[in-house]
């Protein structure tokens, strides 16, 4: 459904150094960069863009698919590592589907950025 999301960050090299280390286990990676900004995606087809504002952004809860729960474990430890705060240790949340695996943390402008993987455990 989407083809791209693009949002303002109060700090572009903190915001990029974040992203780029975070979604790695992902495979995300940058696509383009310039004076406009950042362009990341792991698919070719989707992709996540920054751009350094003056304005205050509003908060963003912005999910990723992960393929396997291990994904899910290795972004939350990679977006930890750079620097975000914990907002919801890897694990099943049930209260959305029997196989709804997630972890989320807080980024540098404040967003909730989750990783989720909807397969089955092993």
């Amino acid at each position: 459904m989407l083809d791209h999301v693009v949002f303002g960050v109060s700090d572009y090299a903190a915001s990029r150094a974040f992203f780029l280390k975070a979604l790695e286990p992902l495979g995300v990676s940058i696509v383009w960069e310039g004076e406009l900004g950042i362009e990341l995606s792991s698919d070719g087809r989707t992709s996540l863009c920054l751009f350094q504002t003056e304005e205050k952004p509003a908060h963003l809860h912005l999910a990723f698919a992960a393929d396997s729960r291990r994904q899910v474990d290795a972004f939350h430890r990679a977006a930890l590592e750079a620097g975000g705060r914990d907002n919801g240790a890897p694990g099943p949340r049930a209260q959305y589907h029997a196989n709804y695996y997630a972890a989320f943390v807080i980024g540098p402008d404040g967003h909730n950025i989750e990783a989720v993987c909807h397969a089955p455990g092993a």
